[in-house]
């Protein structure tokens, strides 16, 4: 029987496998058939009290040991390791776009069509609503209110309750803030869609658009992608994201303000009586309703974007952003004016 085939080391290479070929023969020792070319001082025979390898043929016994005394490689990571982390990613991913697609048949069934949430469905949509939403669009970031206040009366504003004016330019404000995000997000390139559109449409119907893409963007990444050029609207939007910063955060304080101190001239009464009215419109006003929920979607959405394009933002500058970036609206302000704008991400 040839004997046992020789254990080899990786520090201690190549050898003559004479010895492991052959049948043993007594007269030369194994030592001779086994030459060590490198790192000699690493291997060395050691004598064997007891018989380590039995020829069955000749009873012979092989009684030298070769033993490898050199250092340990270092481990390294396995690739079964990184594609059971890469699974762990993937498995996550599709388990979150599952819930916002879920979330985005919830947020369509519940505020648009079915009757159940406080105010009507969009198929039964009174003319009361109608003309309170086409006002609230007319006093956009209070432009008209403003310019009638100087005395500019090119077009008179609606005079609506100023706690609804004031929440719905607080949600338009902070939608505004959320076009130069989209377009320096990281993964913008796996929607397949134009991005102006996107915004566009988000600027009117809130998370009706935004839910999608958030789920789109948990795509698997194409090998071969490369983010897509920004478009013209998306490059000014950008390019001037520290005005759109500004415009959209002072937007949303005036509303703020604006909800309680607006209008004191007319009968809308004291800050307890438009808390009232607050909680009254919310659980009356379909529209109303619909902005809470925009506004606790946004609440997430904000804060998970921003930590994933970290990198867009000026390096002194990061470590507060991504601190602030869980304040409402405060966190998006403070990404907008710290972008970086020398190079496209």
């Amino acid at each position: 029987m040839a004997a046992t085939q020789a254990l080899l080391c990786n520090n201690c290479y190549p050898y003559s496998l004479a010895a492991a070929t052959k049948p043993y023969n007594s007269k030369p020792s194994i030592s001779h058939h086994y030459q060590l070319y490198k790192n000699k001082e690493n291997c060395k025979a050691w004598p064997l009290t007891k018989p380590l390898f039995l020829d069955q043929k000749t009873g012979s016994k092989l009684k030298n040991l070769f033993v490898c005394h050199a250092a340990r490689r270092k481990p390294t990571i396995s690739n079964a390791t990184v594609s059971s982390e890469k699974g762990n990613g993937y498995n996550v991913g599709k388990v979150l776009q599952i819930i916002l697609w879920v979330l985005e048949g919830v947020y369509i069934l519940w505020l648009f069509l079915l009757p159940y949430a406080p105010g009507d469905p969009v198929w039964a949509i009174s003319k009361d609503t109608v003309n309170s939403l086409i006002g609230l669009s007319l006093n956009f970031f209070f432009i008209l209110p403003l310019m009638n206040s100087v005395g500019i009366h090119l077009v008179d504003a609606p005079v609506l309750h100023p706690v609804s004016e004031g929440l719905f330019n607080f949600v338009i404000g902070w939608t505004f803030m959320f076009a130069p995000l989209l377009f320096t997000d990281c993964k913008r390139d796996r929607y397949q869609g134009s991005l102006d559109v996107l915004w566009g449409l988000q600027m009117f119907l809130t998370n009706t658009f935004l839910i999608p893409y958030m789920a789109i963007r948990l795509n698997e990444a194409d090998s071969e992608s490369t983010l897509k050029k920004r478009s013209q609207l998306g490059t000014v939007m950008t390019n001037g994201a520290p005005i759109v910063g500004l415009i959209g955060g002072f937007a949303c304080l005036i509303s703020a303000f604006w909800a309680f101190y607006g209008r004191m001239d007319s009968n809308f009464g004291s800050i307890p009586d438009r808390l009232e009215f607050l909680f009254s419109y919310l659980g009356s006003e379909r529209l109303a309703y619909a902005f809470i929920w925009d506004i606790c979607l946004y609440i997430i959405f904000q804060p998970w974007l921003i930590g994933e394009n970290l990198q867009n933002i000026q390096k002194s500058k990061a470590n507060v952003v991504n601190f602030l970036r869980f304040v409402p609206v405060v966190g998006l302000v403070a990404y907008l004016l710290w972008l970086k704008l020398d190079e496209e991400p």
